[in-house]
This record gives structure tokens, C-alpha cells and sequence, in this order.
């Protein structure tokens, strides 16, 4: 598979990939020879690496940059008129884990709460036959164990390293130590283990297929209403610099 087109949204990258090609494009790295990024770029990301250089740069040096967000592929069709489809990060972990089980990839599952963090397992290995979980361990690791974590995860032989830390504290963690490890691909992947561990419900099916995922959160926590702030903000600009170039 070629590398997949990049383009930016108000100076920030993002890949244009459907979920099949997301895959295909974290198989390629498996197969590489250092450890590649896989994190998803939504508004709320948009917005914060216009304000965060070293985030801006992490974005350019990473191995794929999936649209999550909604607004993102809206933007993308808007500004440079790309028709890209979403690619939700809770949907690509399970897709990578199926492809995993089919090739024999080790996987390493770090972050959330204890309970949720083995839960995790237990179900990825259930949901997934012949799944190859080699390692897991919750995300309250302190900076002093850190060390003794990356030769847990370089001596089990993980290839693929999902991080459930929250953004930006999973992509905090992967620019201070993903270059320590011997793995191939590391997602991060915010509160996913909540969602397939059964703690965190994932928005129904009609809010998802009306894009509306992010309206669902915000109404099953009110405390997302800082966080979502950046929506609008991402959307003014959005319109604010398509007016700018014509």
C-alpha cells in the first residue's frame, strides 16, 4: 500500500484514510523498523497543537493521523475538498487487534484503572481467538517504575502498544518513551478500555451515524463542556479562513 495522502487542517495534519486503509497502513509499520505513532486528531486536538508547537511537531513525525472527529472530515471538505470518511480510534483499536489475531501480532495493553485494564484483556482475548496478549499493566505506573514498565513491554516482544492515558497525557507518555521501546506501532487510544470493558457506554447507533457522538458524551457528562469548547472555536476558524481565500 502506498503512503496515504496527508493534508493539514488550519496548519495541522491529518491522513486521509477510510478504516481499511488505517488498517493496511498499521500492518506496513508492524512490518517496519522503529516505532510509529498512531494518534487521532479531532477539533479538540486541532486546536490545541496551534497553541503547542511541541504537539504540532509530535502530529508531523507521526505514523498515521486518523480523522476522528467529525469536525476534522467536515473541515477537510470545506478547506480542501477531500471527501474522507471518519475513523474513530474506538473502532480501529478492535479492527487492529481482529487483523492482529489472524497474523500472530503481540500486543501490550497499558492504561485505565486495574479492573478495566484487565477486563480489557479478558475480552480482547475472548472477543478475538488466538489473539496474542502478551503483557498488560494499568495506567497508575509512577514516573520512578517507568523504567522497569518499558523493559516489561521490550522483553514480552510487543509489536503493537495500545495506551489508554487520555489525551494529552498518552501522547505526553509516547514523545518521552515510545523511542525506548523495541515496538512497531503504539495507538493511543483514550478511553477505549472503558469502552470495551463495559464501564464507559459508547454513544448509540443513531447519534453515531448522525455524527453526533460528541453530543452524547456531552450530555452523559456535563463536565466535557470545557473540552468541547473547542468545537466551536475549530469551526469558526474553519469558516473564518475559507472566507480568508476566496
Amino acid at each position: 500500500m502506498m503512503k496515504p495522502r496527508r493534508i493539514d487542517i488550519l496548519g495541522v495534519p491529518v491522513d486521509c484514510v477510510n478504516m481499511q486503509e488505517a488498517v493496511a497502513v498499521v500492518e506496513k509499520m508492524v512490518a517496519g523498523d522503529q516505532p510509529r505513532a498512531v494518534i487521532a486528531v479531532n477539533p479538540e486536538k486541532v486546536v490545541k497543537a496551534q497553541q503547542d508547537p511541541g504537539l504540532l511537531t509530535q502530529l508531523h513525525s507521526a505514523g498515521l493521523l486518523i480523522p476522528d472527529g467529525i469536525g476534522v472530515v467536515v473541515a477537510a471538505r470545506i478547506l480542501k475538498s477531500v471527501r474522507m470518511e471518519r475513523v474513530p480510534g474506538s473502532e480501529l483499536m478492535p479492527a487492529i487487534c481482529a487483523r492482529a489475531a489472524e497474523k500472530g501480532h503481540r500486543i501490550f495493553l497499558f492504561g485505565a484503572d486495574p479492573e478495566v485494564n484487565s477486563k480489557t484483556r479478558d475480552i480482547i482475548t475472548q472477543r478475538y481467538p488466538g489473539v496474542l496478549i502478551v503483557g498488560n499493566r494499568d495506567g497508575y505506573v509512577t514516573e520512578d517504575d517507568m523504567p522497569s514498565l518499558i523493559n516489561e513491554i521490550n522483553a514480552s516482544g510487543t509489536e503493537i502498544l495500545f495506551i489508554a492515558l487520555g489525551s494529552p497525557k498518552q501522547e505526553l507518555w509516547m514523545e518521552k518513551y515510545l523511542d525506548r521501546t523495541n515496538v512497531k506501532v503504539c495507538q493511543g487510544v483514550g478511553g477505549t478500555f472503558d469502552v470495551i470493558a463495559g464501564k464507559v457506554r459508547r454513544a448509540p447507533l443513531a447519534f453515531r451515524k448522525l455524527h453526533l457522538e460528541w453530543l452524547y458524551r456531552l450530555l452523559s457528562n456535563p463536565r466535557r463542556m470545557l473540552r468541547q469548547t473547542a468545537l466551536p472555536k475549530f469551526m469558526a476558524a474553519v469558516v473564518k479562513y475559507k472566507l480568508s481565500i476566496r
